[in-house]
């Protein structure tokens, strides 16, 4: 992922495409849902029941506090989200005509829709989403009395295309800001944002804070204000429900240092400081102790179209100590693997510090994270930070299973994969080395590297995301193949490396194209660091045939004849990346984005989307969450939490709007 927004960022990455790999299922029902392009999975929580009483009281407040920011990231995603979201579910609950009806299933499609994007945005392509029904039906299951005040207005915006029709754009030559529909700007252009953070930015700090990272900027009678996001400001009334549940939940703290973290969160979201913030930053690091963790609070950019603000999110886990051991062997040799990394000497670290890494069972997720979620996290992403203390990186793995377990037998790999061969290596060793891929992405690739003194960490701008994600790729890719993964155990057999090589590349040159529009370009960071990697390898490995793409009955296949060279170009490639952000060349940066990331191959595109289109496969897959149950005695204290996973999807959401609404109360 980007950043924590650039500094507490968590580095949570998106799961490029979850391939089958034969392992046995359980009886568990994963699927919950499919509608549009979406499939809505559950997901189980292995171990809870194992927890101590306190710590399942820790993980009951703070899922509680994680629940209760919901409607931050709905109003920051579209400042109507929240009204239409309102006229939407009480449309949908309230009319007692045909449910069966075409108009109908079109709108409860719909509705299903705003809530996978937390808006009436795509999740993914950020695209506004095309109601199938009309607002002349609209008018007829909403009666005149029960509309809002501004309904024409709101109408407008769910039914004329042009109007905010994309939430993040990142169109080459527009006005990022102007032509993006995402709540953290009003009345500014990205000339006069990007003025107003350089104003306030001291190259010479060497502890620079997250500028914009929890604000809102307006632009009042001509002059610029920031709006923060804090108790008595910005989102109060959410983020005062937020505190109060984590004081609760310092109070079953598993120790002195995580009851600090979470009072220390509690501070900053009091004073909105961003000082208060690194302070919290760097009492996360440095706990390695408690099985319990959390994120919480305003984390990844990418929904702002210049990569400053935050978009809330959380997500509560514990740790798995038996699959923690191949992250935490990692973590161990991280000096190892930057000692020999293929970048300049001049680029590297010389002491890492502090990389602790882990895989953790996911208990809520919540806000950014909901029901679209990161498979791996890693913070904080501010720079100073990392270099004085250190990063926590985490691969969740209970969220990796599901995937799994629901793609079985799915048909993808007998379409897409040029071969039988090919075909048993993503059988027999996919899913190893696709975790191994996340761990290594997580816990070495985004805390490797440092900059050049003076160097901006914001220099690569609007491509900032893009490129830290293919540095942190790279660094796995190449390190994935590396002999010392047998060595320390990870692996097992030296060719297992290729099974993740020959997804990738499928993935970037051509599978991943499923989830874009035709005649549109690629504007989504994962995806354009996943093409850039990709098409760069292929075009650089022309001449010694490393890559190629042949037809066989009229389909076209990935083809990767020398893997050993492909590991060469990765390590090329990481070398030129590193040196584009250690001295924050912003021109070769853009240029090497412009080229290889953003335009797409029409006749490729048209044929995946055939081909996929036989599948039957929803390109894009989310979750509904369990639900916790405190069992109270009869003095009031908590004497036990279940977790059941009874719930569907729209009893879910609409359970969340009435229950977790701050904003909107």
């Amino acid at each position: 992922m980007s950043s924590f927004t650039k500094y507490f960022a968590a580095s949570a990455c998106a799961l490029s495409f979850t391939f089958t790999t034969m392992t046995a299922t359980d009886n568990f029902d994963y699927t919950v849902d499919r509608f549009a392009d979406i499939e809505v999975l559950r997901y189980k929580v292995p171990g809870f029941e194992e927890l101590t009483l306190n710590q399942k009281r820790l993980i009951y407040y703070l899922t509680e506090a994680a629940l209760q920011g919901r409607d931050i990231l709905w109003d920051q995603n579209g400042k109507y989200n929240l009204a239409i979201r309102s006229m939407l579910e009480n449309a949908y609950t309230n009319y007692d005509g045909d449910r069966q009806s075409p108009q109908f299933k079109a709108f409860e499609q719909y509705l299903k829709q705003v809530w996978f994007g937390n808006g009436i945005h795509h999740h993914y392509s950020t695209d506004k989403f095309t109601p199938g029904f009309t607002r002349e039906y609209l008018e007829t299951i909403i009666p005149a009395d029960a509309r809002p005040a501004d309904f024409d207005t709101l109408c407008e915006v769910i039914f004329n295309p042009a109007v905010m029709s994309k939430r993040v754009n990142q169109a080459e030559g527009a006005d990022l800001v102007a032509t993006s529909a995402v709540n953290f700007y009003e009345g500014l252009t990205q000339q006069e944002v990007e003025d107003f953070y350089a104003q306030r930015k001291d190259t010479t700090d060497l502890t620079p804070v997250s500028h914009g990272l929890n604000t809102r900027l307006v632009k009042k009678d001509g002059k610029i204000e920031e709006q923060v996001y804090k108790v008595g400001g910005l989102y109060s009334p959410a983020i005062e429900k937020i505190v109060e549940n984590l004081e609760k939940a310092a109070e079953y703290a598993e120790n002195d240092a995580q009851k600090n973290i979470i009072n220390a969160l509690v501070n900053y979201y009091k004073t909105g400081d961003l000082r208060d913030f690194d302070a919290y930053s760097i009492l996360w690091t440095d706990d390695t102790r408690s099985q319990v963790d959390f994120i919480n609070g305003f984390i990844e950019s990418y929904g702002d179209p210049l990569g400053m603000t935050g978009s809330w999110e959380s997500i509560v886990n514990f740790k798995n100590n038996e699959a923690s051991h191949r992250t935490e062997v990692l973590s161990t040799n991280a000096q190892w693997f930057e000692d020999r990394s293929p970048v300049d000497s001049r680029f590297r670290k010389p002491e890492v510090k502090g990389v602790s890494a882990k895989v953790i069972t996911a208990a809520i997720l919540a806000g950014d994270s909901y029901p679209a979620t990161p498979i791996g996290i890693n913070l904080p992403n501010a720079d100073w930070i990392r270099a004085a203390h250190g990063s926590k990186s985490v691969t969740i793995e209970n969220i990796t299973q599901a995937y799994d377990a629901a793609s079985h037998g799915n048909g993808f790999n007998e379409e897409f994969v040029i071969d039988e061969p090919t075909r048993k290596l993503l059988d027999d060793y996919l899913f190893i080395t696709d975790n191994l891929h996340t761990d290594l992405h997580e816990c070495l690739g985004h805390g490797s590297g440092r900059l050049l003194p003076g160097v901006d960490p914001d220099a690569m701008k609007a491509h900032g995301s893009t490129l830290e994600e293919t540095r942190a790729d790279l660094f796995a890719l190449y390190y994935l193949a590396d002999p010392k993964l047998i060595e320390l155990g990870l692996l097992d057999n030296p060719e297992a490396y290729k099974a993740e090589y020959y997804k990738y590349i499928l993935n970037g040159l051509m599978t991943q194209l499923v989830r874009i529009e035709p005649g549109k370009d690629v504007e989504e960071a994962h995806m354009r660091n996943r093409q850039l990697i990709a098409a760069w390898a292929y075009e650089h490995g022309k001449a010694d045939n490393v890559i190629e793409l042949v037809k066989i009955n009229g389909k076209t296949y990935v083809k990767i004849n020398d893997y050993e060279k492909l590991r060469e170009l990765f390590g090329t490639l990481l070398a030129e990346i590193q040196r584009i952000k250690s001295e924050g060349d912003y021109a070769a940066g853009a240029a090497l984005v412009e080229k290889y990331a953003v335009k797409i191959d029409p006749e490729i595109h048209r044929e995946v989307l055939e081909r996929y289109a036989g599948l039957d496969i929803a390109p894009y897959r989310g979750f509904v969450n369990p639900i916790y149950t405190a069992v109270y005695d009869d003095n009031g204290e908590i004497t036990d939490v279940t977790v059941s996973y009874s719930e569907d999807y729209p009893t879910q959401m609409l359970r969340y709007s009435r229950d977790y609404s701050p904003l909107t109360k």
